[in-house]
């Protein structure tokens, strides 16, 4: 295992910020990111999390990762158990294996993060020797079902606020509960937001719907709120580890505002993060002062940075303070030219912006409140300030699409390629047009969750399409997403707790879905391809996000008739039921 450590601490040796505790008296924490490291490291709610676990002097937590290719061949070779990455200690040995969820295609390297840990898969076969274990993240509350049957305890909600209060309950758990099941039930009675699935019963149909999901016990609660910090408290959210071998290399990521106010329907981030949250714009200069006297870098974390008050008068700080700043989106209707003169200045090169769609139908569809006429505005302000490289983010697949809003992508496509190359007139360069076509994949509390997914073989067809009519355009190039994938995608999306069979049998076809849709007594195109009742039980529906089902149906039907709605006016509004 000599190679194994020397690699580990080779990594831990570019990091600053690595927290190293003495495990005396301790709860031992595995945080562990389902995913390579370069992944884990570049995801900020990842970060957070690694910082508030190891500022609780009671608690130890080091971080662990899906094993790479050269990684995994030592540990199959030698079959050792997976290591945590700062002591080098097997996970096997911790009291707790706490998994970040951000994204459904991680879910299978959960099993096998388990696997390699030397860890029962299944709850059900754990002992009182076992650590428990428990996820969450973004991912887990949106639908957490498909993982029912391999995590002992789900925390739903913020982590700045559920962490806090579940590792108080744990520490005061009476001795009593020294059994894991006993203990359970202590947490998720006590602790708001804790969901235990073994604690639940669920029933279904003879059409193979939920027929009911119902508490085991009375004294936890039938549906489990997923608790959120409103308005911000504490510190500025940001990364505690800077490291070069990350997305964002030596770049520390500050979280500048929260959710997203205009209201998209197919965006789950934009409900469940409700209400959207913006930190104060001075609380964000205190903290950008000392940051800079920390790292010249900084990344600043948002929706859209270009909604941000105030986000000129940030820039323009970090920028006369001798530092630098990225920004990951910006939306078309909200560019400034202060915002790219100063993006100008920054080492920034390549801008994004989202249309989603080449019609302004199907944005009205989407809500996206955003007219191709804003989206050639803001092109033109970008090529005529400076020489940027843009990226486009459209979806195909949405709900009511035609094969007249295909033909809508490429023509708002060579228009924007028109606009860049007569703005650079007189450059020796012009910019690149990069696109990325991604699959539409319905989410949980949007109003989209009843559509099902286009099929794989439509998606196919329409990015055909695109790549013939786009092929001869100079200087713009396109990635698609795998449709295949955006299926198994939408499946562990969609899902209720009977897709984990699928799940584990994928797991031990080692990684062959296909071999597993075709043993499966249950169809996957139940969960992909239907369209859902809206009076039906879905599998997430006992989350409780404050968000009204009706408010979500009447935004379906708005999609259907290609109505827009308002954005969010926080603390006036009462549709949609967050704000009290």
């Amino acid at each position: 295992m000599a190679n194994i450590t020397t690699l580990y601490r080779r990594r831990l040796s570019k990091e600053r910020g690595t927290v190293k505790k003495d495990w005396g008296g301790k709860i031992s924490v595995a945080l562990i990111y389902p995913n390579y490291y370069q992944v884990g490291m570049s995801n900020l709610g990842f970060q957070i999390v690694y910082g508030i676990l190891n500022e609780n002097p009671a608690i130890v937590s080091e971080r662990a990762f899906l094993p790479e290719e050269a990684e995994l061949s030592i540990y199959k070779r030698t079959d050792r158990p997976l290591l945590s990455f700062e002591s080098q200690t097997p996970l096997q040995r911790f009291d707790l294996l706490a998994f970040s969820l951000s994204f459904q295609n991680d879910y299978p390297n959960v099993l096998t993060m388990l696997d390699l840990s030397k860890i029962p898969l299944l709850g059900k076969d754990r002992g009182e020797d076992h650590p428990l274990i428990v996820a969450g993240g973004v991912a887990t509350f949106m639908n957490p079902e498909p993982l029912a049957d391999f995590i002992d305890c789900f925390l739903l909600g913020e982590g700045e606020v559920i962490l806090k209060r579940f590792f108080q309950a744990y520490l005061d758990l009476p001795s009593s509960a020294a059994k894991r099941q006993e203990a359970l039930r202590i947490l998720a009675e006590e602790v708001e937001g804790v969901y235990v699935p073994s604690l639940y019963r669920v029933t279904y149909k003879g059409d193979g719907s939920i027929g009911s999901f119902e508490p085991s016990i009375p004294t936890i609660p039938p549906r489990v709120r997923a608790v959120r910090q409103v308005p911000y408290k504490g510190p500025l959210p940001r990364s505690e580890i800077i490291t070069p071998s990350t997305e964002f290399s030596d770049t520390i990521l500050v979280e500048v505002n929260r959710g997203c106010g205009i209201g998209c329907r197919f965006c789950a981030a934009g409900s469940v993060y409700r209400p959207p949250r913006a930190i104060e714009e001075e609380q964000i200069l205190a903290s950008l002062e000392g940051i800079l006297a920390e790292n010249n870098r900084i990344g600043l974390i948002s929706p859209s940075a270009s909604d941000l008050p105030g986000i000129e008068r940030l820039t323009s700080y970090i920028l006369d303070n001798g530092g630098d700043f990225s920004v990951a989106s910006l939306r078309a209707g909200s560019l400034t030219k202060g915002l790219i003169e100063n993006l100008k200045r920054s080492s920034q090169k390549t801008l994004t912006i989202a249309p989603e769609t080449g019609s302004e139908r199907l944005r009205r569809v989407v809500n996206k409140k955003l007219t191709t006429e804003q989206i050639i505005e803001a092109i033109i302000l970008i090529a005529r300030t400076g020489l940027f490289h843009i990226k486009l983010y459209f979806m195909i697949g949405l709900p009511t699409e035609t094969r007249e809003d295909m033909k809508d992508i490429v023509s708002l496509v060579k228009s924007i390629r028109h606009y860049v190359i007569k703005e650079s007139k007189g450059r020796k360069r012009i910019g690149r047009i990069r696109l990325s076509i991604n699959c539409f994949v319905p989410k949980p509390f949007t109003a989209f969750q009843w559509f099902p997914m286009d099929t794989v073989d439509s998606l196919k067809e329409k990015q055909t399409l695109l790549k013939r009519s786009l092929s001869g355009e100079g200087g713009i190039g396109i990635s698609f997403d795998v449709p295949k994938w955006a299926y198994i995608q939408s499946l562990l999306s969609m899902g209720d707790r009977r897709v984990g069979q699928m799940l584990l049998a994928t797991h031990r076809n080692k990684g062959d879905w296909r071999q597993t849709f075709r043993s499966s007594d249950l169809n996957p195109d139940f969960f992909v391809y239907r369209a859902k009742d809206l009076d039906e039980r879905l599998p997430w529906d006992f989350i409780d996000h404050d968000i009204q089902k009706s408010f979500l149906q009447e935004e379906y039907h708005l999609a259907l008739a290609s109505i827009e709605s308002p954005p969010c006016a926080v603390g006036s509004c009462r549709r949609c039921g967050v704000c009290p």
